[in-house]
C-alpha cells in the first residue's frame, strides 16, 4: 500500500505577520522560510504596530533555536514537529524566468518553492500565503497552494449568533417570566423543536400565543432568566437585539462581550453608552480601533503630525460620543461629566496600538472594528485583561479592510466561534439597522 508523502511548506511573510507562531502548527511536516521572508521581516522590526510585534517575536522565536545549521539541514521545531530551513535565493529557475520577473519578493519565494519540488522529490511542496494573487501565480505553474488555514471558522454560516427566537411557549411560562422569581426552568423545551442545547448567556425572544417575553440561560442555574428593557446614560435600545446587548454590557457577571452587526446597528454607540452608565465600577472607559492599514508606512503619506495622522481614524469613535453627549444639554450634568471624563483620562480614545505596556485593571475595554485583527491579535488583546476588567469587541465581519483577513479568517469570527458557550462570555449579532431608513436601504441593497 502506498504511503502518503510528507509535505514541507514554503511559508509567506504575511502568513508570519499573521500569526507569528505558525511553525507551530503544521504537525510532523517541514517547513521553508525563505530568505527574502528574513528580508521582509526586518523591514517591519521596528515600530510599535501589531506586525512589527510579531515580526520581533518571530525573529526571537528563530533565535531560540539551539541548532546552528539552518541553512543546510535545517533544525528541530520541537518533539513530533518537522523541520524548518532557511533557503537562500537561487538562480531564477528556466521554467519562470519569462513570466516572473526576478526584483519582487513574491516571485522569490515562488523560485525557492519551485526549486523544492526537485531538492525534495519525495515530499509534496506547498506554499502556504494569506495573498490569494501569489496562491493564483503559484498554481499557473503547477505547485500547490493554499491559505493558512489554522484559525479559520470552518462555516460562516452557522456562526453563533448569541440569540434564537423559540416560538409555541405556553402562555403560563410567559406569564411566570414577568413574575418573581423572573425566571423559569429549560424543562419547557423538551417538547419544543430546534430548543436543544442552549448556551450559557444565550439570548431567548420567547413567543407564546398571544404573549412574549425577552430571556437569557443563567450560566449557573442554567434558568431562563427575564430581561428588562433598560436605558444607559440616556440610549434606549430601539429593539430586543440591542435590549440583548445592553444586559451582556451591563451585567457585571459577564467579562468579554462581542457585538457583530453591519453599519446602523448601534454596536459601538451601546458599547460606550454601556460604559458611561456603569463607570463607577471601572478606573477608565477605554475605546481603540486598530489603525488598517496596521504598518506605519502608510501613515507617513497623510498630512501633519502624529495626531492629525490617527484622528481620521478615531473620529467615528468621537462621534458616537458627541451623540451620546447631545442628547444633555450643556449644563446638564451628565454632559458636564463627559467632558470632564476626558480631561481626566477616565474616558480615553485611543488607537489600539498604544495599549502596548499599559496595565488594564478595572478598565471598560472597547475595542472597534474588531473584525480588523487577526485571531493572533485578539488572544494578545485578551490576555493582557486584569482584575475587574470587562472587554468588548465590536465589529462586522463582513466589511472588512486588511487585505490579508476574510469573514472567516478575522479575529471576531474566531472569537465568536471559540468563545460561545464560555460562563463569562456573551454575544450578540446585531441584524437591525437603526440609523435611517435611507442608510437601512444602502446597506442591505448596495
Amino acid at each position: 500500500m502506498a504511503t502518503k508523502k510528507k509535505k514541507i511548506f514554503v511559508l509567506d511573510t504575511n502568513v508570519i505577520l499573521h500569526d507569528p507562531s505558525c511553525i507551530d502548527h503544521f504537525t510532523n511536516h517541514d517547513i521553508i522560510i525563505p530568505i527574502t521572508v528574513i528580508e521582509e521581516l526586518d523591514s517591519f522590526k521596528k515600530g510599535n504596530e501589531t506586525l512589527n510585534y510579531h515580526a520581533r517575536e518571530f525573529a526571537r522565536t528563530l533565535d531560540s533555536f539551539s541548532e546552528k545549521a539552518p541553512f543546510d539541514g535545517g533544525f528541530k521545531i520541537g518533539p513530533r514537529k518537522g523541520r524548518i530551513f532557511i533557503k537562500l535565493d537561487k538562480e531564477f529557475h528556466p521554467d519562470l524566468i519569462h513570466s516572473f520577473s526576478t526584483d519582487k519578493h513574491d516571485h522569490r519565494i515562488l523560485n525557492i518553492a519551485y526549486h523544492a519540488i526537485d531538492e525534495y522529490p519525495d515530499k509534496t511542496v506547498m506554499v502556504v500565503t494569506k495573498d490569494v494573487n501569489l496562491r493564483m501565480k503559484a498554481k499557473s505553474v503547477g505547485l500547490q497552494a493554499l491559505d493558512y488555514l489554522t484559525d479559520h471558522v470552518k462555516d460562516i454560516s452557522t456562526l453563533y449568533k448569541g440569540r434564537r427566537i423559540v416560538e409555541n411557549v405556553p402562555d403560563d411560562i410567559v406569564d411566570a417570566l414577568y413574575h418573581e422569581p423572573y425566571q423559569v426552568e429549560t424543562t419547557f423545551l423538551n417538547n419544543i423543536n430546534g430548543s436543544n442545547s442552549l448556551k450559557a448567556h444565550e439570548y431567548l425572544i420567547l413567543k407564546g400565543n398571544k404573549k412574549s417575553a425577552l430571556g437569557t440561560v443563567d450560566p449557573i442555574t442554567r434558568n431562563i432568566r427575564h430581561i428588562n428593557k433598560i436605558t444607559a446614560y440616556g440610549i434606549k435600545p430601539r429593539n430586543a437585539e440591542q435590549t440583548f446587548a445592553l444586559d451582556a454590557l451591563v451585567d457585571p457577571e459577564i467579562k468579554l462581550v462581542s457585538i457583530a452587526g453591519k453599519a446602523g446597528t448601534g454596536k459601538t454607540l451601546l458599547a460606550l453608552a454601556a460604559g458611561l452608565e456603569t463607570r463607577k465600577a471601572y478606573r477608565q472607559i477605554y475605546m481603540a480601533r486598530p489603525i488598517v492599514p496596521l504598518s506605519n508606512k502608510d501613515l507617513g503619506y497623510l498630512p501633519g503630525d502624529v495626531k492629525s495622522k490617527l484622528d481620521p481614524y478615531m473620529q467615528p469613535l468621537y462621534d458616537n460620543l458627541g451623540v451620546i453627549q447631545n442628547q444633555f444639554g450643556e449644563t446638564e450634568a451628565k454632559n458636564k461629566n463627559i467632558k470632564r471624563f476626558l480631561e481626566e483620562d477616565k474616558l480615553v480614545i485611543s488607537p489600539l496600538a498604544y495599549i502596548r505596556g499599559r496595565s488594564l485593571v478595572k478598565v471598560f475595554f472597547i475595542v472597534d472594528e474588531a473584525q480588523n485583527l487577526t485571531p493572533h491579535e485578539i488572544k494578545t488583546i485578551i490576555t493582557r485583561a486584569g482584575e475587574g476588567t470587562k472587554m468588548i469587541f465590536t465589529g462586522d465581519i463582513f466589511q472588512i479592510d486588511h487585505p490579508y483577513l476574510d469573514s472567516q479568517s478575522n479575529g471576531l469570527s474566531y472569537l465568536i466561534e471559540r468563545m460561545q458557550g464560555q460562563d463569562i462570555y456573551a454575544h450578540i449579532n446585531l441584524e437591525k439597522g437603526e440609523r435611517s431608513e435611507l442608510a437601512e436601504i444602502a446597506s442591505n441593497l448596495l
